[in-house]
Order: structure tokens, then sequence, then C-alpha cells
């Protein structure tokens, strides 16, 4: 597994990280689930996991996942709540839930990140986090993650990016790099939209194993991007997603033959999901 420098942060993370959205929101009996998963995403780098508390129960199931093995884990989550109270409540329980430290604190959705922001450094600033990051989901609020990033306040930030979401290479990818800021990219796989099969012979052009590791390292041969966080609740899918972390990246042909099955995918429709990509 391939290590990127997250930003100027100076933390090293791998490439190929772990979502939870949609997927680790288990009930309690469906649990050992994601120690399974858990513990086979360490076992094969994956050592960095994003959750929110948007996501449903996915928060507690994760840190109780990774309990065994927390040692070993950069724990990426946000900050969600709508008003300040709820947010430092729930903030008390994250904390609980991943061993008193969160490695990277996230601005979910940029909700009241004016507030959040100074009580997120103080919070820095006592230890109990490490670093401060931001995201949004929807192109329509770059400018105000524009903003946000220009504060030279923020660590890292994460947006939508794969060969159906190209909006960050407009202006936040460069902005993000002349500013040295962590780039995670939610939704690689394109929330399953972009899994219909290439040709043998296109796979085989690719040099990759499957197509979802091809689109995995299509957002990875960006430098700028530093983690890609497929999420699935699959064993042998966290394995396959793995490899994308593998030397070598795509050069500017395989990348763009990605490209082009990849708008044949969206012109056809989605094949069946095989996995999950937030």
């Amino acid at each position: 597994m391939q290590r990127r420098a997250l930003g100027n942060s100076g933390v090293q993370v791998p490439v190929v990280g772990l979502g939870t959205w949609l997927t680790l929101d288990l009930a309690p009996e469906q649990e050992p689930v994601a120690a399974d998963v858990v513990g086979a995403a360490l076992d094969h780098g994956v050592t960095l996991f994003d959750s929110s508390p948007m996501y449903g129960r996915a928060e507690e199931v994760l840190g109780r996942a990774l309990a065994p093995r927390r040692s070993e884990a950069l724990l990426a989550t946000k900050t969600w709540s709508p008003t300040q109270e709820q947010a430092e409540a729930r903030f008390e329980r994250q904390l609980a839930f991943f061993g008193g430290h969160i490695e990277l604190m996230q601005i979910h959705n940029l909700v009241q990140w004016q507030q959040r922001l100074p009580w997120l450094e103080r919070q820095r600033d006592e230890g109990r986090i490490g670093l401060i990051g931001a995201t949004h989901y929807q192109a329509e609020a770059f400018d105000e993650l524009g903003t946000i990033m220009r504060t030279g306040r923020i660590d890292a930030i994460q947006i939508p990016y794969s060969p159906a979401e190209r909006d960050a290479e407009r202006e936040i990818l460069p902005l993000a790099q002349e500013l040295g800021l962590g780039v995670i990219a939610m939704r690689p796989l394109g929330e399953g939209q972009l899994l219909l099969e290439p040709t043998d012979a296109e796979l085989a052009e690719l040099g990759t194993d499957s197509w979802a590791e091809a689109l995995l390292k299509w957002g990875l041969s960006d430098p700028r991007v530093h983690c890609v966080i497929p999420a699935t609740r699959s064993v042998a899918h966290v394995i396959a997603n793995a490899a994308a972390g593998d030397e070598p990246s795509l050069d500017a042909d395989r990348r763009a033959l990605v490209e082009r099955i990849a708008a044949r995918a969206s012109v056809s429709g989605p094949a069946t999901p095989r996995l999950s990509s937030r």
C-alpha cells in the first residue's frame, strides 16, 4: 500500500481508505460483519477510516470494530450537528467511540463552519483531535469550501472525485495544491453509477484486476489526491480495493481509457453495484 503525506500536515496516510456511508450502519446482531471488514482492511494496509454522525450507527459500530487495533488506525470523522451545544455533546460521544482521540475532525458539509472552526482549534490545542478538515459533496458549495480553505486554518478537504464527478478539477484541486491541503476523495466509484464492466481487452489494457481497481487508480493518478475512500461491507471488496494502492499508477493513456469507459457507463446506465462508493 502506497502512503502519501496529507498535504503539508506531515501525516502519512494510505492512498486507499475505507468509507462507512451506508455500509456500517449495522444493527447490533450484524456487527460481526464490521469486525471482519475492519480487520481485513487493517491487514491489507487500509488504515484510514472515515465516518460521520450522519451515517446512522456507523461511528459506534466502527469504534467497536477498531477497538482491538485502534493504535493502527487513522480515524477521520465529522461534526454535523445543527447547534454548537449538540456538536459538543456528540463530540464527547465520538471521543468515547474512538479511544479518546480523533486524528482528523472534519466539518461535514460546512455546517456552521464559522462557529465550529474556533471550537475545533481549541480541541486540537488540547490534544483531543489531530487535524481539522472540511467537506462537501456538492459542486455548488465549492465557492464556500474555497473560502474556508483560504483561511489557512484547516489541514484537509474531502470532496467527490471520479470520472463522473470532475468539478473539483476546475478550482478546488488547484487551490488545495497551492495551499498545501490534504485531499480525500469521496465517491471514487461514482456511488455505483460507473460499475459497468469494461471488455476483457480493455481491462487487459488497463493492467488492473478489476474495473473498480481501475477507477480507484484513476483518482489516485492525480497527485493532488492523497486518499480515496470507497465504502463496502464486503471483505472481498476491501481486499480488491486495497490492490489499487499498489504501484504503478495509471499513465495518461490508461487514465484517458478509464474516462472513455466511464462515459459509456454513464450513457448505458449502471450495472448492479458490486462496491459501495462512499
